[in-house]
């Protein structure tokens, strides 16, 4: 056996730990002799080490980032409030670690209120809506209060957890935007003072200066829903030391969010919700600046320019969509999102991952078959950030690009694949025949001379009920063969249709649905509702222009339904629904609006993996 040189070893082990160098399990240096605590790595991943699992020990403390804006106005520069919870090792070993990075409008708590803070939804399309009086906000919860979200998972695998509240919400100074460009150079200020680029404060307002002289100037960022877009919102800045970002379901387009091809549509679960509304929940600021920010951004801004008239898109929504702000990002990019989410629905993270991996950046996207949330797998986030924030050759990037949970596989159990959508998918055209007012077909074929089909808007019946109905009058359905066999569909559905409306202004809903519908408790939203979508036929042009419908004049529009990829189990039937007002997303005009859909003129695109021969050969 080879003789060891005890001052060689003691020389090596001596420069990895004046460097900060992380350990790798399996790795040649002996640590016998130390008691200096160093994050540890197993099969690509940091492990838990007890030395940093010691709650508390645990160093927290607040301080305040100076940004470069002003956004409530008041001639200083505003101070975000940021909290830090690290591994007491970073203070008496000289322990440096990299950054676990969470910002929200929510810490603070959020506005109380019910249905009386939303827009009334219930008035004529093209109308002046109701006037809607912005009720006085109470926030709820209590200051300060930052979050210990992400902490007991991060800190002990070797990471500093840091938390900051948005612009104008808790102890940040400033005034809410949601999505204007303060809400992005607020996290880009938390970054660069990681690095050491800008100051940090010990008080909202004085000078005492505070370092992060326990930082790598590494740094990723995670959230949920408004705590996922602002991962985003941050690495649209381009700024240098923020490596990786897994949002979780975020909101990547505020157009998106509460509109639908010029149509003004309410985010599922909160119908009559519009920005100006988010606005008021997140507004838990300084209560001295709240009534300036309000008349300046909310009454102002927003009203100026949110257009619940026409819905039509513009120069202010384009200003908060992310995907229009993309050209600095360098993070790579792990997305996270339920094909169900009804609330922040799934293009919105389809169309970012699209665009990322088009950039060339490091990409890889989770999809799951449930709502809003849901984290990837602990090992995929462990992986990201070991890789990306620690600099440990795991492999990673090499990774399959997509994951994707099956319909009856657990969140931990997703399945690999190459590509999203499903490279070996294939839109496949299908035509409708007549069968109004109870159900007409689906078929592969083109027939001719198919006439028309005609329903009367009433938003007093949901679209489950219409589904479900056997016969109505208030929507059209469609529906194909039973299937013999199992279809995967993956990618985004579209439709061709060619209407005419009884009025100058219409909603147009449509849904892909699996029949029979089921119903009990232990239905999931994937055994009925495939997906959907939402337009005006007043923006068939155009939606940054609305132009009214002349009655009886029929129009040709197309539109995307929301991204999917779900398997219709065998037995069931695919139904494409077509009805008008949505009760669930929709403004509810007075009912009685008719819409009239030329069937030979109308198809839908459905993406079949295996194309048109997968499915024929399950309709058989």
């Amino acid at each position: 056996m080879k003789k060891r040189n005890p001052l060689k070893h003691m020389i090596v082990l001596i420069a990895i730990l004046a460097a900060n160098i992380p350990l790798v399990v399996g790795q040649s240096v002996e640590l016998e002799n130390t008691n200096k605590a160093t994050p540890i790595f197993k099969d690509g991943e940091a492990q838990i080490v007890e030395a940093f699992n010691t709650p508390d020990k645990w160093l927290r403390h607040d301080l305040w980032v100076e940004t470069e804006f002003d956004s409530d106005r008041d001639g200083k520069v505003d101070r975000v409030h940021v909290a830090v919870t690290r591994p007491y090792q970073t203070e008496t070993e000289g322990l440096k670690l990299p950054i676990v990075y969470v910002s929200s409008p929510y810490f603070a708590g959020t506005a109380a209120g019910g249905k009386e803070v939303m827009w009334d939804v219930k008035h004529e399309l093209g109308a002046t809506p109701p006037k809607h009086v912005h009720p006085e906000v109470i926030r709820t919860g209590k200051r300060p209060i930052i979050s210990n979200s992400h902490i007991k998972t991060w800190v002990p695998r070797g990471y500093i957890v840091v938390h900051s509240s948005s612009p104008g919400t808790g102890l940040s100074q400033g005034s809410p935007t949601v999505g204007g460009k303060n809400e992005s150079l607020a996290p880009k200020a938390v970054i660069d003072w990681l690095c050491g680029r800008v100051k940090g404060y010990t008080t909202p307002d004085g000078q005492e200066v505070v370092k992060a002289f326990w930082s790598t100037g590494k740094v990723g960022m995670t959230g949920t829903s408004y705590n996922g877009t602002l991962p985003l919102a941050a690495a649209t800045t381009g700024v240098d030391g923020l490596e990786a970002i897994i949002p979780i379901a975020p909101n990547t387009s505020y157009y998106h969010y509460y509109r639908s091809n010029g149509l003004v549509r309410s985010p599922g679960g909160y119908l009559g919700e519009d920005i100006d509304v988010l606005y008021n929940v997140i507004h838990s600021g300084d209560e001295s600046k709240r009534a300036a920010n309000n008349a300046r951004v909310r009454d102002t801004e927003m009203a100026n320019n949110m257009d619940r008239i026409t819905g039509d898109y513009n120069d202010f929504w384009a200003g908060r969509d992310y995907l229009n702000q993309m050209e600095p990002m360098k993070a790579a990019l792990l997305m996270s999102h339920g094909f169900n989410d009804w609330n922040v629905m799934p293009e919105h993270s389809y169309r970012i991952y699209k665009a990322a991996k088009e950039k060339g950046l490091p990409t890889q996207i989770f999809y799951h078959q449930n709502g809003h949330g849901g984290p990837p797998p602990m090992t995929m986030m462990n992986r990201w950030f070991t890789h990306y924030l620690h600099g440990v050759e795991n492999d990673v990037e090499n990774d399959a690009r997509v994951w994707i949970v099956r319909e009856k596989d657990k969140m931990d159990e997703p399945t690999a694949y190459k590509e999203y959508p499903n490279p070996d998918a294939y839109p496949v055209d299908l035509y409708l025949t007549p069968g109004s007012p109870e159900r007409g077909s689906l078929n592969l074929e083109p027939s001719s001379n198919q006439g028309t089909e005609s329903l009367i808007d009433n938003y007093s019946f949901s679209g489950n009920a219409l589904a479900q109905a056997e016969i109505t009058e208030h929507r059209l359905i469609y529906v194909s063969p039973t299937l013999t066999k199992d279809v995967h569909i993956s990618g985004t559905a579209s439709i061709k249709i060619k209407l005419a409306s009884s009025k100058p202004a219409a909603n147009l809903s449509v849904w892909l649905v699996s029949l029979p519908w089921n119903e009990g408790r232990r239905v999931r939203i994937t055994d009925n509702i495939i997906t959907r979508g939402w337009a005006d036929p007043q923006n068939h042009k155009s939606i940054r222009k609305s132009k009214a419908l002349k009655p009886g004049q029929f129009y040709e529009l197309e539109f995307d339904l929301q991204p999917d990829d779900q398997v219709i189990a065998k037995g069931q039937q695919i139904g494409l629904l077509i009805f008008s007002s949505d009760r669930e997303f929709t403004l509810w005009p007075e009912p009685g609006t008719e819409l009239t859909i030329d069937l030979d003129a109308t198809s839908l695109a459905l993406p079949v993996v295996g194309g048109s021969e997968a499915f024929k050969d399950a309709t058989k």
